[in-house]
């Protein structure tokens, strides 16, 4: 019963930030894009159970809200690591290596072409086309931040720095 009461509570939390996405844009169905981006940023993905909401608070069809939240690049159903690394594969970082980062990304992080998330949902490797820096290639990108003229030594550094960045905060919240 107890467990049953907690999913419950968790599930009006969800849809409560949801809802007040919603109230911020007065239930505009022209807004609807800026509402899924918003919502996107919150959970780092698309749950559909809450696009099924988005819907039914704007009065429209289940069908429409998914077709833009699948017809759009940006927006993601499934959900990702707090980190999120792109790896160019664009033919001019490909031709200096990409293919190379992602095989050390995925050998790292234990991760596939098939399995792109880590089970700590720390890390999401994800190969793009094009992220619009041919002149730094190979070029990765976390978390909106750019990393040029990367190779393998540089990755596991970058990696490094940011697992030893996770254990520092992890002991600083254990602390208070």
């Amino acid at each position: 019963m107890n467990t049953v009461n907690t999913q419950t509570n968790n599930k009006v939390r969800q849809f409560q930030q949801v809802l007040e996405i919603i109230e911020k844009h007065n239930y505009d169905k022209t807004r609807l894009i800026t509402i899924l981006q918003q919502v996107q940023h919150e959970y780092r993905y698309l749950p559909q159970e809450v696009l099924t909401y988005v819907a039914t608070a704007l009065n429209m069809p289940v069908a429409e809200v998914y077709g833009v939240a699948t017809f759009y690049a940006h927006f993601s159903l499934e959900a990702k690591g707090k980190y999120v690394i792109k790896v160019c594969d664009g033919t001019a970082c490909h031709v200096k290596g990409s293919s190379k980062l992602l095989d050390t990304l995925r050998g790292k992080l234990r991760l596939s072409e098939q399995k792109h998330t880590t089970d700590d949902m720390l890390f999401t490797i994800e190969a793009v086309s094009c992220l619009g820096a041919c002149g730094l290639a190979p070029v990765m990108v976390i978390n909106e931040k750019v990393y040029g003229e990367v190779n393998t030594k540089k990755c596991n550094a970058i990696l490094e720095e940011i697992l030893a960045g996770e254990t520092a905060a992890a002991v600083d919240e254990n602390s208070l």
